[in-house]
């Protein structure tokens, strides 16, 4: 039977809310926005983080589980203002293709795989790009590139030992270039130079590199004696043997890059060895530190709704005086009356987080199908809107709940 009183006591609670809205709509609307504004960031911010580390999380693993990155700069956050000794691995010498052999023809290891990365113009026929970004790979790379070859080829390991003119290209640059028409066989060139397309590529869209403004893959040598790309920021991924763990394999390329580098058993290493989780842990403290500013912000919406509840919730006390004094006079306890308000101001703040899940949960809908990012609201997003805004409005109707508990039932039945 309590439970019962309880369940008909929170409906009474909700329809007195509704009518206290449409009694007071300007302060309510006021009230409702604060909180779907705030519901509304943190639903969109939520969508956002989700699709991109999706995003993320698939580039990275496309590479497989025990795959490794050595590289020239660190992986993890570094503070570095540009100085010599905030920024040490800028004096690091370059990895160069030898190392890479050498790491190559280890018993531990199956395949590496070298990147470097430039820009160049493009241009076909009456269509001239000024910059389009460019990947470099030795072969292999397919095995590690998160995406798919859709169409053409993939440059062979003697093409690349040639440095032969020919360059793969992704969906929006053969947009760009060719329009409607197909892409292979086609000739267009780079820096001044032609180079033949045979293929394809799409890769893993994330929200740091969408591709829409094109992208160009082609073989490692062509692109450093051809384009003349530099190799100082070159990277290698690093692919172990099956059955190899990926601790043997890193143990293995540590010692033979320190040899190759000729430092001694006390020197620092001048290279820096990654592996996926690392690159992902770096990636979540710069995404975390941003969604906590949007939750920053997001709560000054709540407080704002949260002050509009105790305004609201005020005047209702007010209004409402001789009917609480009818209710405690017919035995309502200081409970069930605190009850009631607690529960209107829960419903008002739970309007205004419907509205902003509604709303956020659209956007996101938008924002899934017209950019790359694949933002969707988690069910965790949800639930934590709904006990944020019925907290919020828990907590601020506290003062006027208690207030209205505690008339004097005779005080307020001679209230006019």
């Amino acid at each position: 039977m309590r439970i019962l009183d309880r369940l008909l006591a929170l409906l009474e609670g909700v329809v007195i809310a509704v009518d206290a809205i449409r009694a007071n709509k300007v302060r309510a609307g006021l009230t409702i926005l604060g909180i779907a504004v705030g519901v509304f960031v943190v639903t969109i911010m939520s969508a956002a983080v989700h699709g991109i580390n999706s995003g993320v999380s698939k580039a990275i693993a496309a590479a497989g589980p025990t795959t490794f990155f050595v590289t020239k700069w660190p992986g993890e956050l570094v503070s570095c203002n540009g100085s010599a000794d905030s920024c040490p691995w800028r004096r690091f010498p370059p990895l160069t293709i030898d190392q890479a052999r050498g790491i190559e023809g280890l018993s531990s290891v199956k395949l590496v795989v070298s990147q470097i990365g430039s820009s160049t113009p493009v241009k076909y026929a009456d269509r001239d790009l000024p910059s389009v970004g460019l990947n470099a790979y030795t072969p292999g790379w397919l095995e590690v590139e998160g995406g798919a070859l859709v169409d053409g080829r993939d440059f062979t390991a003697a093409e690349n030992d040639a440095a032969a003119p020919v360059v793969l290209i992704n969906g929006k640059l053969r947009e760009r270039l060719f329009g409607d028409g197909g892409a292979i066989g086609k000739e267009i060139r780079l820096g001044g130079q032609q180079f033949t397309v045979i293929g394809v590529f799409e890769p893993i869209a994330t929200a740091f590199d969408s591709g829409e403004k094109g992208r160009l893959y082609m073989p490692f040598e062509t692109a450093k004696r051809r384009l003349d790309v530099g190799v100082n920021w070159m990277q290698m991924t690093v692919k172990p043997r099956d059955g190899v763990t990926r601790d043997v394999a890193m143990d293995e390329v540590l010692g033979l890059l320190r040899t190759e580098r000729r430092l001694r058993p006390g020197d620092a290493n001048n290279f820096h060895i990654s592996t996926p989780e690392k690159i992902l842990e770096m990636y979540n403290k710069v995404v975390g530190a941003f969604f906590l500013v949007m939750i920053v912000l997001s709560a000054v919406g709540l407080i704002v709704g949260g002050v509009g509840v105790v305004a609201i919730m005020m005047i209702s006390v007010t209004e409402r005086t001789r009917e609480i004094g009818v209710r405690k006079a017919l035995g309502a306890t200081k409970a069930i009356i605190l009850w009631q308000f607690l529960v209107e101001a829960a419903t008002l703040t739970g309007i205004g987080a419907v509205i902003g899940l509604v709303l956020g949960t659209g956007i996101a809908a938008v924002m899934r199908n017209m950019t790359p990012i694949e933002a969707a609201v988690p069910p965790t997003a949800v639930v934590a809107a709904l006990v944020a805004s019925a907290f919020t409005g828990i907590a601020f109707g506290m003062l006027p709940a208690i207030r209205a508990a505690r008339l004097d039932p005779v005080d307020a039945l001679r209230y006019e």
